[in-house]
């Protein structure tokens, strides 16, 4: 790169990062937005460091800069939110539970965050994922009897936690009779 260049963006930065950061840090709800949208004006500023006007304009540029940029970023944030309410309520349709499943699933998910990793592996490629033997064996780059045997395992460890806490559930037991 031209020194130049290098020496133009480093100055302008100086003078203007303090500033750029307020208009931001006044318009975005959280401290890690405002720097996103600062980082994208910036890297903007320098992608176009031969279009960026001379003297105080520079810093009038760059506030234009980023009014587009936090104009992109609401609407990404507002898209990523209807899809997000979308999927929410696809999944609450498709998975219902009772309100002792409701009751029990922290404390099953807390038990089985308790396990060793492989076995939790295993049970949520199984229960999570909807894998079968022969796929989980090529994710983990294993044997199916390899899989058989872990799953097994992990489904007797899991059994046991769940047993000693208080909570039956007819899936193991269903799961353990394969």
């Amino acid at each position: 790169m031209d020194s130049e260049r290098v020496r133009r963006f480093e100055a302008v930065y100086a003078a203007t990062f303090t500033a750029i950061l307020g208009y931001a840090a006044r318009r975005c709800a959280v401290p890690e937005d405002a720097a996103d949208v600062v980082a994208e004006t910036f890297a903007a500023a320098w992608r176009r460091i031969d279009d960026l006007p001379p003297g105080d304009r520079a810093r009038l540029w760059l506030y234009g800069t980023a009014r587009n940029v936090l104009a992109n970023h609401r609407r990404g944030s507002a898209r990523r939110d209807d899809l997000s309410a979308a999927l929410a309520a696809q999944l609450a349709g498709r998975y219902a539970r009772s309100p002792e499943d409701e009751l029990a699933a922290p404390a099953i998910l807390r038990l089985l965050h308790e396990l060793p990793p492989t076995d939790r592996e295993v049970l949520t490629l199984v229960a999570w994922e909807g894998l079968d033997h022969g796929e989980i064996a090529e994710v983990l780059r294993c044997s199916r009897n390899t899989v058989r045997l872990r799953l097994h395992r992990a489904r007797r460890r899991l059994a046991a936690r769940l047993a000693a806490a208080g909570i039956t559930t007819g899936l193991l037991t269903a799961e353990e009779k394969r």
